[in-house]
């Protein structure tokens, strides 16, 4: 069956990195299950692809990687302490977690990059259309990107990536696309025809970078087999789909979601912290006080 008429119903994420940025709070914790706010990261990207229909979600993951099973199984003699105190509210918060999704496992074991990390994905995806979610990438809520690309899939087939403007001066931190009009009107789709990891400052193809959020074909794990390491002695999921784009008969067109949304990257420790501030402030429980407090810290350090 093509790959444009099979519905997506399955979602990767990649969780296998050691998360060194953010050392040594992630010496023994997952930089996955770092709070933002009150959540860890990774239940909000799990949360995004639970809201765009897909409810069977597979993480891959490394050593130390523990806490990410415990967080989304159940746990009993919480919950049990929770109900002899009657405290219904932090019961239900615990509980949503364990009931966000079917989430499975699968361990990458050996550290050989993000294509490696999908290709890992293969036996559980099978033969149809899949999205990969990095958790790094927190997309906010208000802005279904990934509900966008999935529609994107089913009407052009092929792959999906997401791109989004970045300065010129740091398009060598991405993978960056060359495009060309999609030909079908979509303002905010446009066709893929090369894509380059990491270019060397001043090479970039564009200043259209991908961010992560992919609908992939089934066809990529062929290719992934046959790929090389490249940037960083790495298999690229980018050097994949660049084979993809300049050869769409090996398994359909690649075309890009243009993304100008709300999107915080919790991989880096300042836009981290700019995510946790953002998202604190809009909270209703949270938010006023907060951004009281907020105003007046920012006029006393101004006076400083």
């Amino acid at each position: 069956m093509p790959t444009h008429h099979r519905r997506t119903r399955k979602a990767v994420i990649p969780a296998a990195g050691l998360g060194t940025r953010f050392l040594p709070a992630t010496k023994a914790t997952p930089k996955e299950m770092l709070p933002v706010v009150d959540r860890p990261a990774i239940e909000y990207v799990v949360a995004e692809a639970v809201r765009s229909g897909l409810d069977d979600v597979l993480m891959v993951t490394g050593r130390n990687k523990r806490a990410l099973e415990d967080h989304f199984d159940r746990a009993y003699e919480l919950e049990h302490l929770l109900e002899l105190k009657g405290d219904d509210g932090k019961l239900r918060q615990v509980r949503e977690s364990s009931e966000l999704a079917d989430v499975h496992y699968v361990r990458q074991g050996n550290p050989l990059g993000l294509g490696h990390a999908v290709l890992c994905a293969e036996p559980h995806v099978g033969d149809a259309p899949f999205a990969v979610l990095l958790g790094d990438d927190l997309i906010d809520e208000r802005d279904p990107l990934l509900a966008r690309m999935l529609e994107v899939q089913e009407r052009y087939g092929g792959s999906v990536v997401a791109l989004m403007e970045v300065e010129d001066d740091r398009t060598h931190l991405y993978g960056c696309a060359a495009v060309a009009p999609s030909g079908e009107g979509d303002d905010d789709v446009l066709a893929v025809t090369d894509l380059v990891e990491k270019p060397e400052p001043g090479t970039a193809p564009s200043n259209l970078a991908v961010i992560g959020r992919y609908v992939l074909a089934p066809q990529i794990f062929g290719i992934l087999r046959d790929t090389p390491p490249g940037r960083g002695g790495e298999i690229q999921l980018t050097d994949a789909l660049r084979r993809l784009a300049l050869d769409p008969a090996l398994g359909g067109p690649v075309h890009a979601v243009v993304f100008d949304g709300r999107r915080y990257d919790t991989g880096d420790r300042g836009d981290y912290l700019r995510a946790v501030v953002r998202l604190a402030c809009e909270r209703e429980d949270l938010g006023p006080d907060f951004r009281a407090w907020l105003g007046e810290f920012v006029q006393e350090e101004g006076i400083r």
